[in-house]
């Protein structure tokens, strides 16, 4: 009977062990603030946003200078400029950070004898230190690292998604600048993300370092950097550039 009687009086508190918590209000994860800020999309995918830095106006190479010094010299017409015979890279006189770049370039028809990385070759640095490639690849064997959409020499891209030349090829690049410890030492690696004609061919990689055509990357503590284009004596055309700074 004293197991009997300790047992009803332990009921109530062994049903509420084992009740459900009750439930939580959805008010309670709903957050109103702060409210987003309005960025008015471009009339046309791939036009530029309300917020963005335009790069190239379609007029001339104002924001651009040569890397070697003095005026940006390659040639501006019908909306587009192109690398300019016999002529320097160019960099924006701005310098960027973390930044959502958007680009256009052509590579026009070439001589079938025109291979591998002599095929409309330039390139696009970040921070004027990471390169993306630019070459015409799409059925012109070379080494992945160094094909269109890659990042050079550290990363083949995901897929092959070239159209064609001479078709407009469009990146869409989301880059966020490494981070360094008060001691130069790297906290953060670059990373990128890019879209080749809106499919994704590089997804958050980590940049081992600056790129380099020969040897290991290797960082060295660095502020805010331009955006640099690469003149590598081949003609390529390029448009419509802008970026959103993140």
């Amino acid at each position: 009977m004293k197991k009997l009687a300790l047992l009803f009086a332990l009921l109530p508190s062994l049903a509420l062990a084992q009740a459900p918590n009750p439930p939580v209000k959805p008010e309670l994860t709903e957050l109103w603030t702060p409210v987003p800020r309005k960025v008015a999309p471009g009339p046309v995918v791939g036009q530029p946003p309300s917020d963005a830095v335009i790069l190239f106006n379609g007029r001339d190479l104002d924001n651009w200078e040569a890397v070697a010094g003095g005026k940006a010299d390659w040639l501006v017409g019908n909306g587009e400029f192109v690398v300019a015979p016999r002529s320097g890279s160019i960099q924006t006189k701005e310098k960027f950070g973390d930044v959502q770049l958007h680009v256009e370039w052509m590579v026009p028809v070439l001589p079938a004898a025109r291979k591998g990385q002599d095929r409309g070759n330039s390139g696009i640095f970040l921070q004027g230190l990471y390169e993306v490639q630019v070459l015409d690849t799409l059925d012109n064997p070379t080494y992945v690292n160094g094909q269109a959409g890659s990042i050079y020499k550290q990363y083949a891209p995901l897929v092959n998604a070239q159209k064609p030349a001479p078709a407009w090829q469009s990146y869409d690049i989301v880059y966020t600048a490494p981070r360094f410890y008060g001691d130069g030492s790297l906290a953060e690696p670059a990373r990128m993300t890019i879209f080749l004609n809106g499919i994704l061919v590089q997804h958050n990689v980590p940049l081992l370092g600056p790129t380099e055509y020969r040897g290991i990357p290797a960082y060295k503590v660095h502020g805010d950097g331009v955006i640099m284009l690469q003149a590598h004596n081949n003609e390529v055309h390029y448009r419509n550039l802008w970026l959103r700074k993140l």
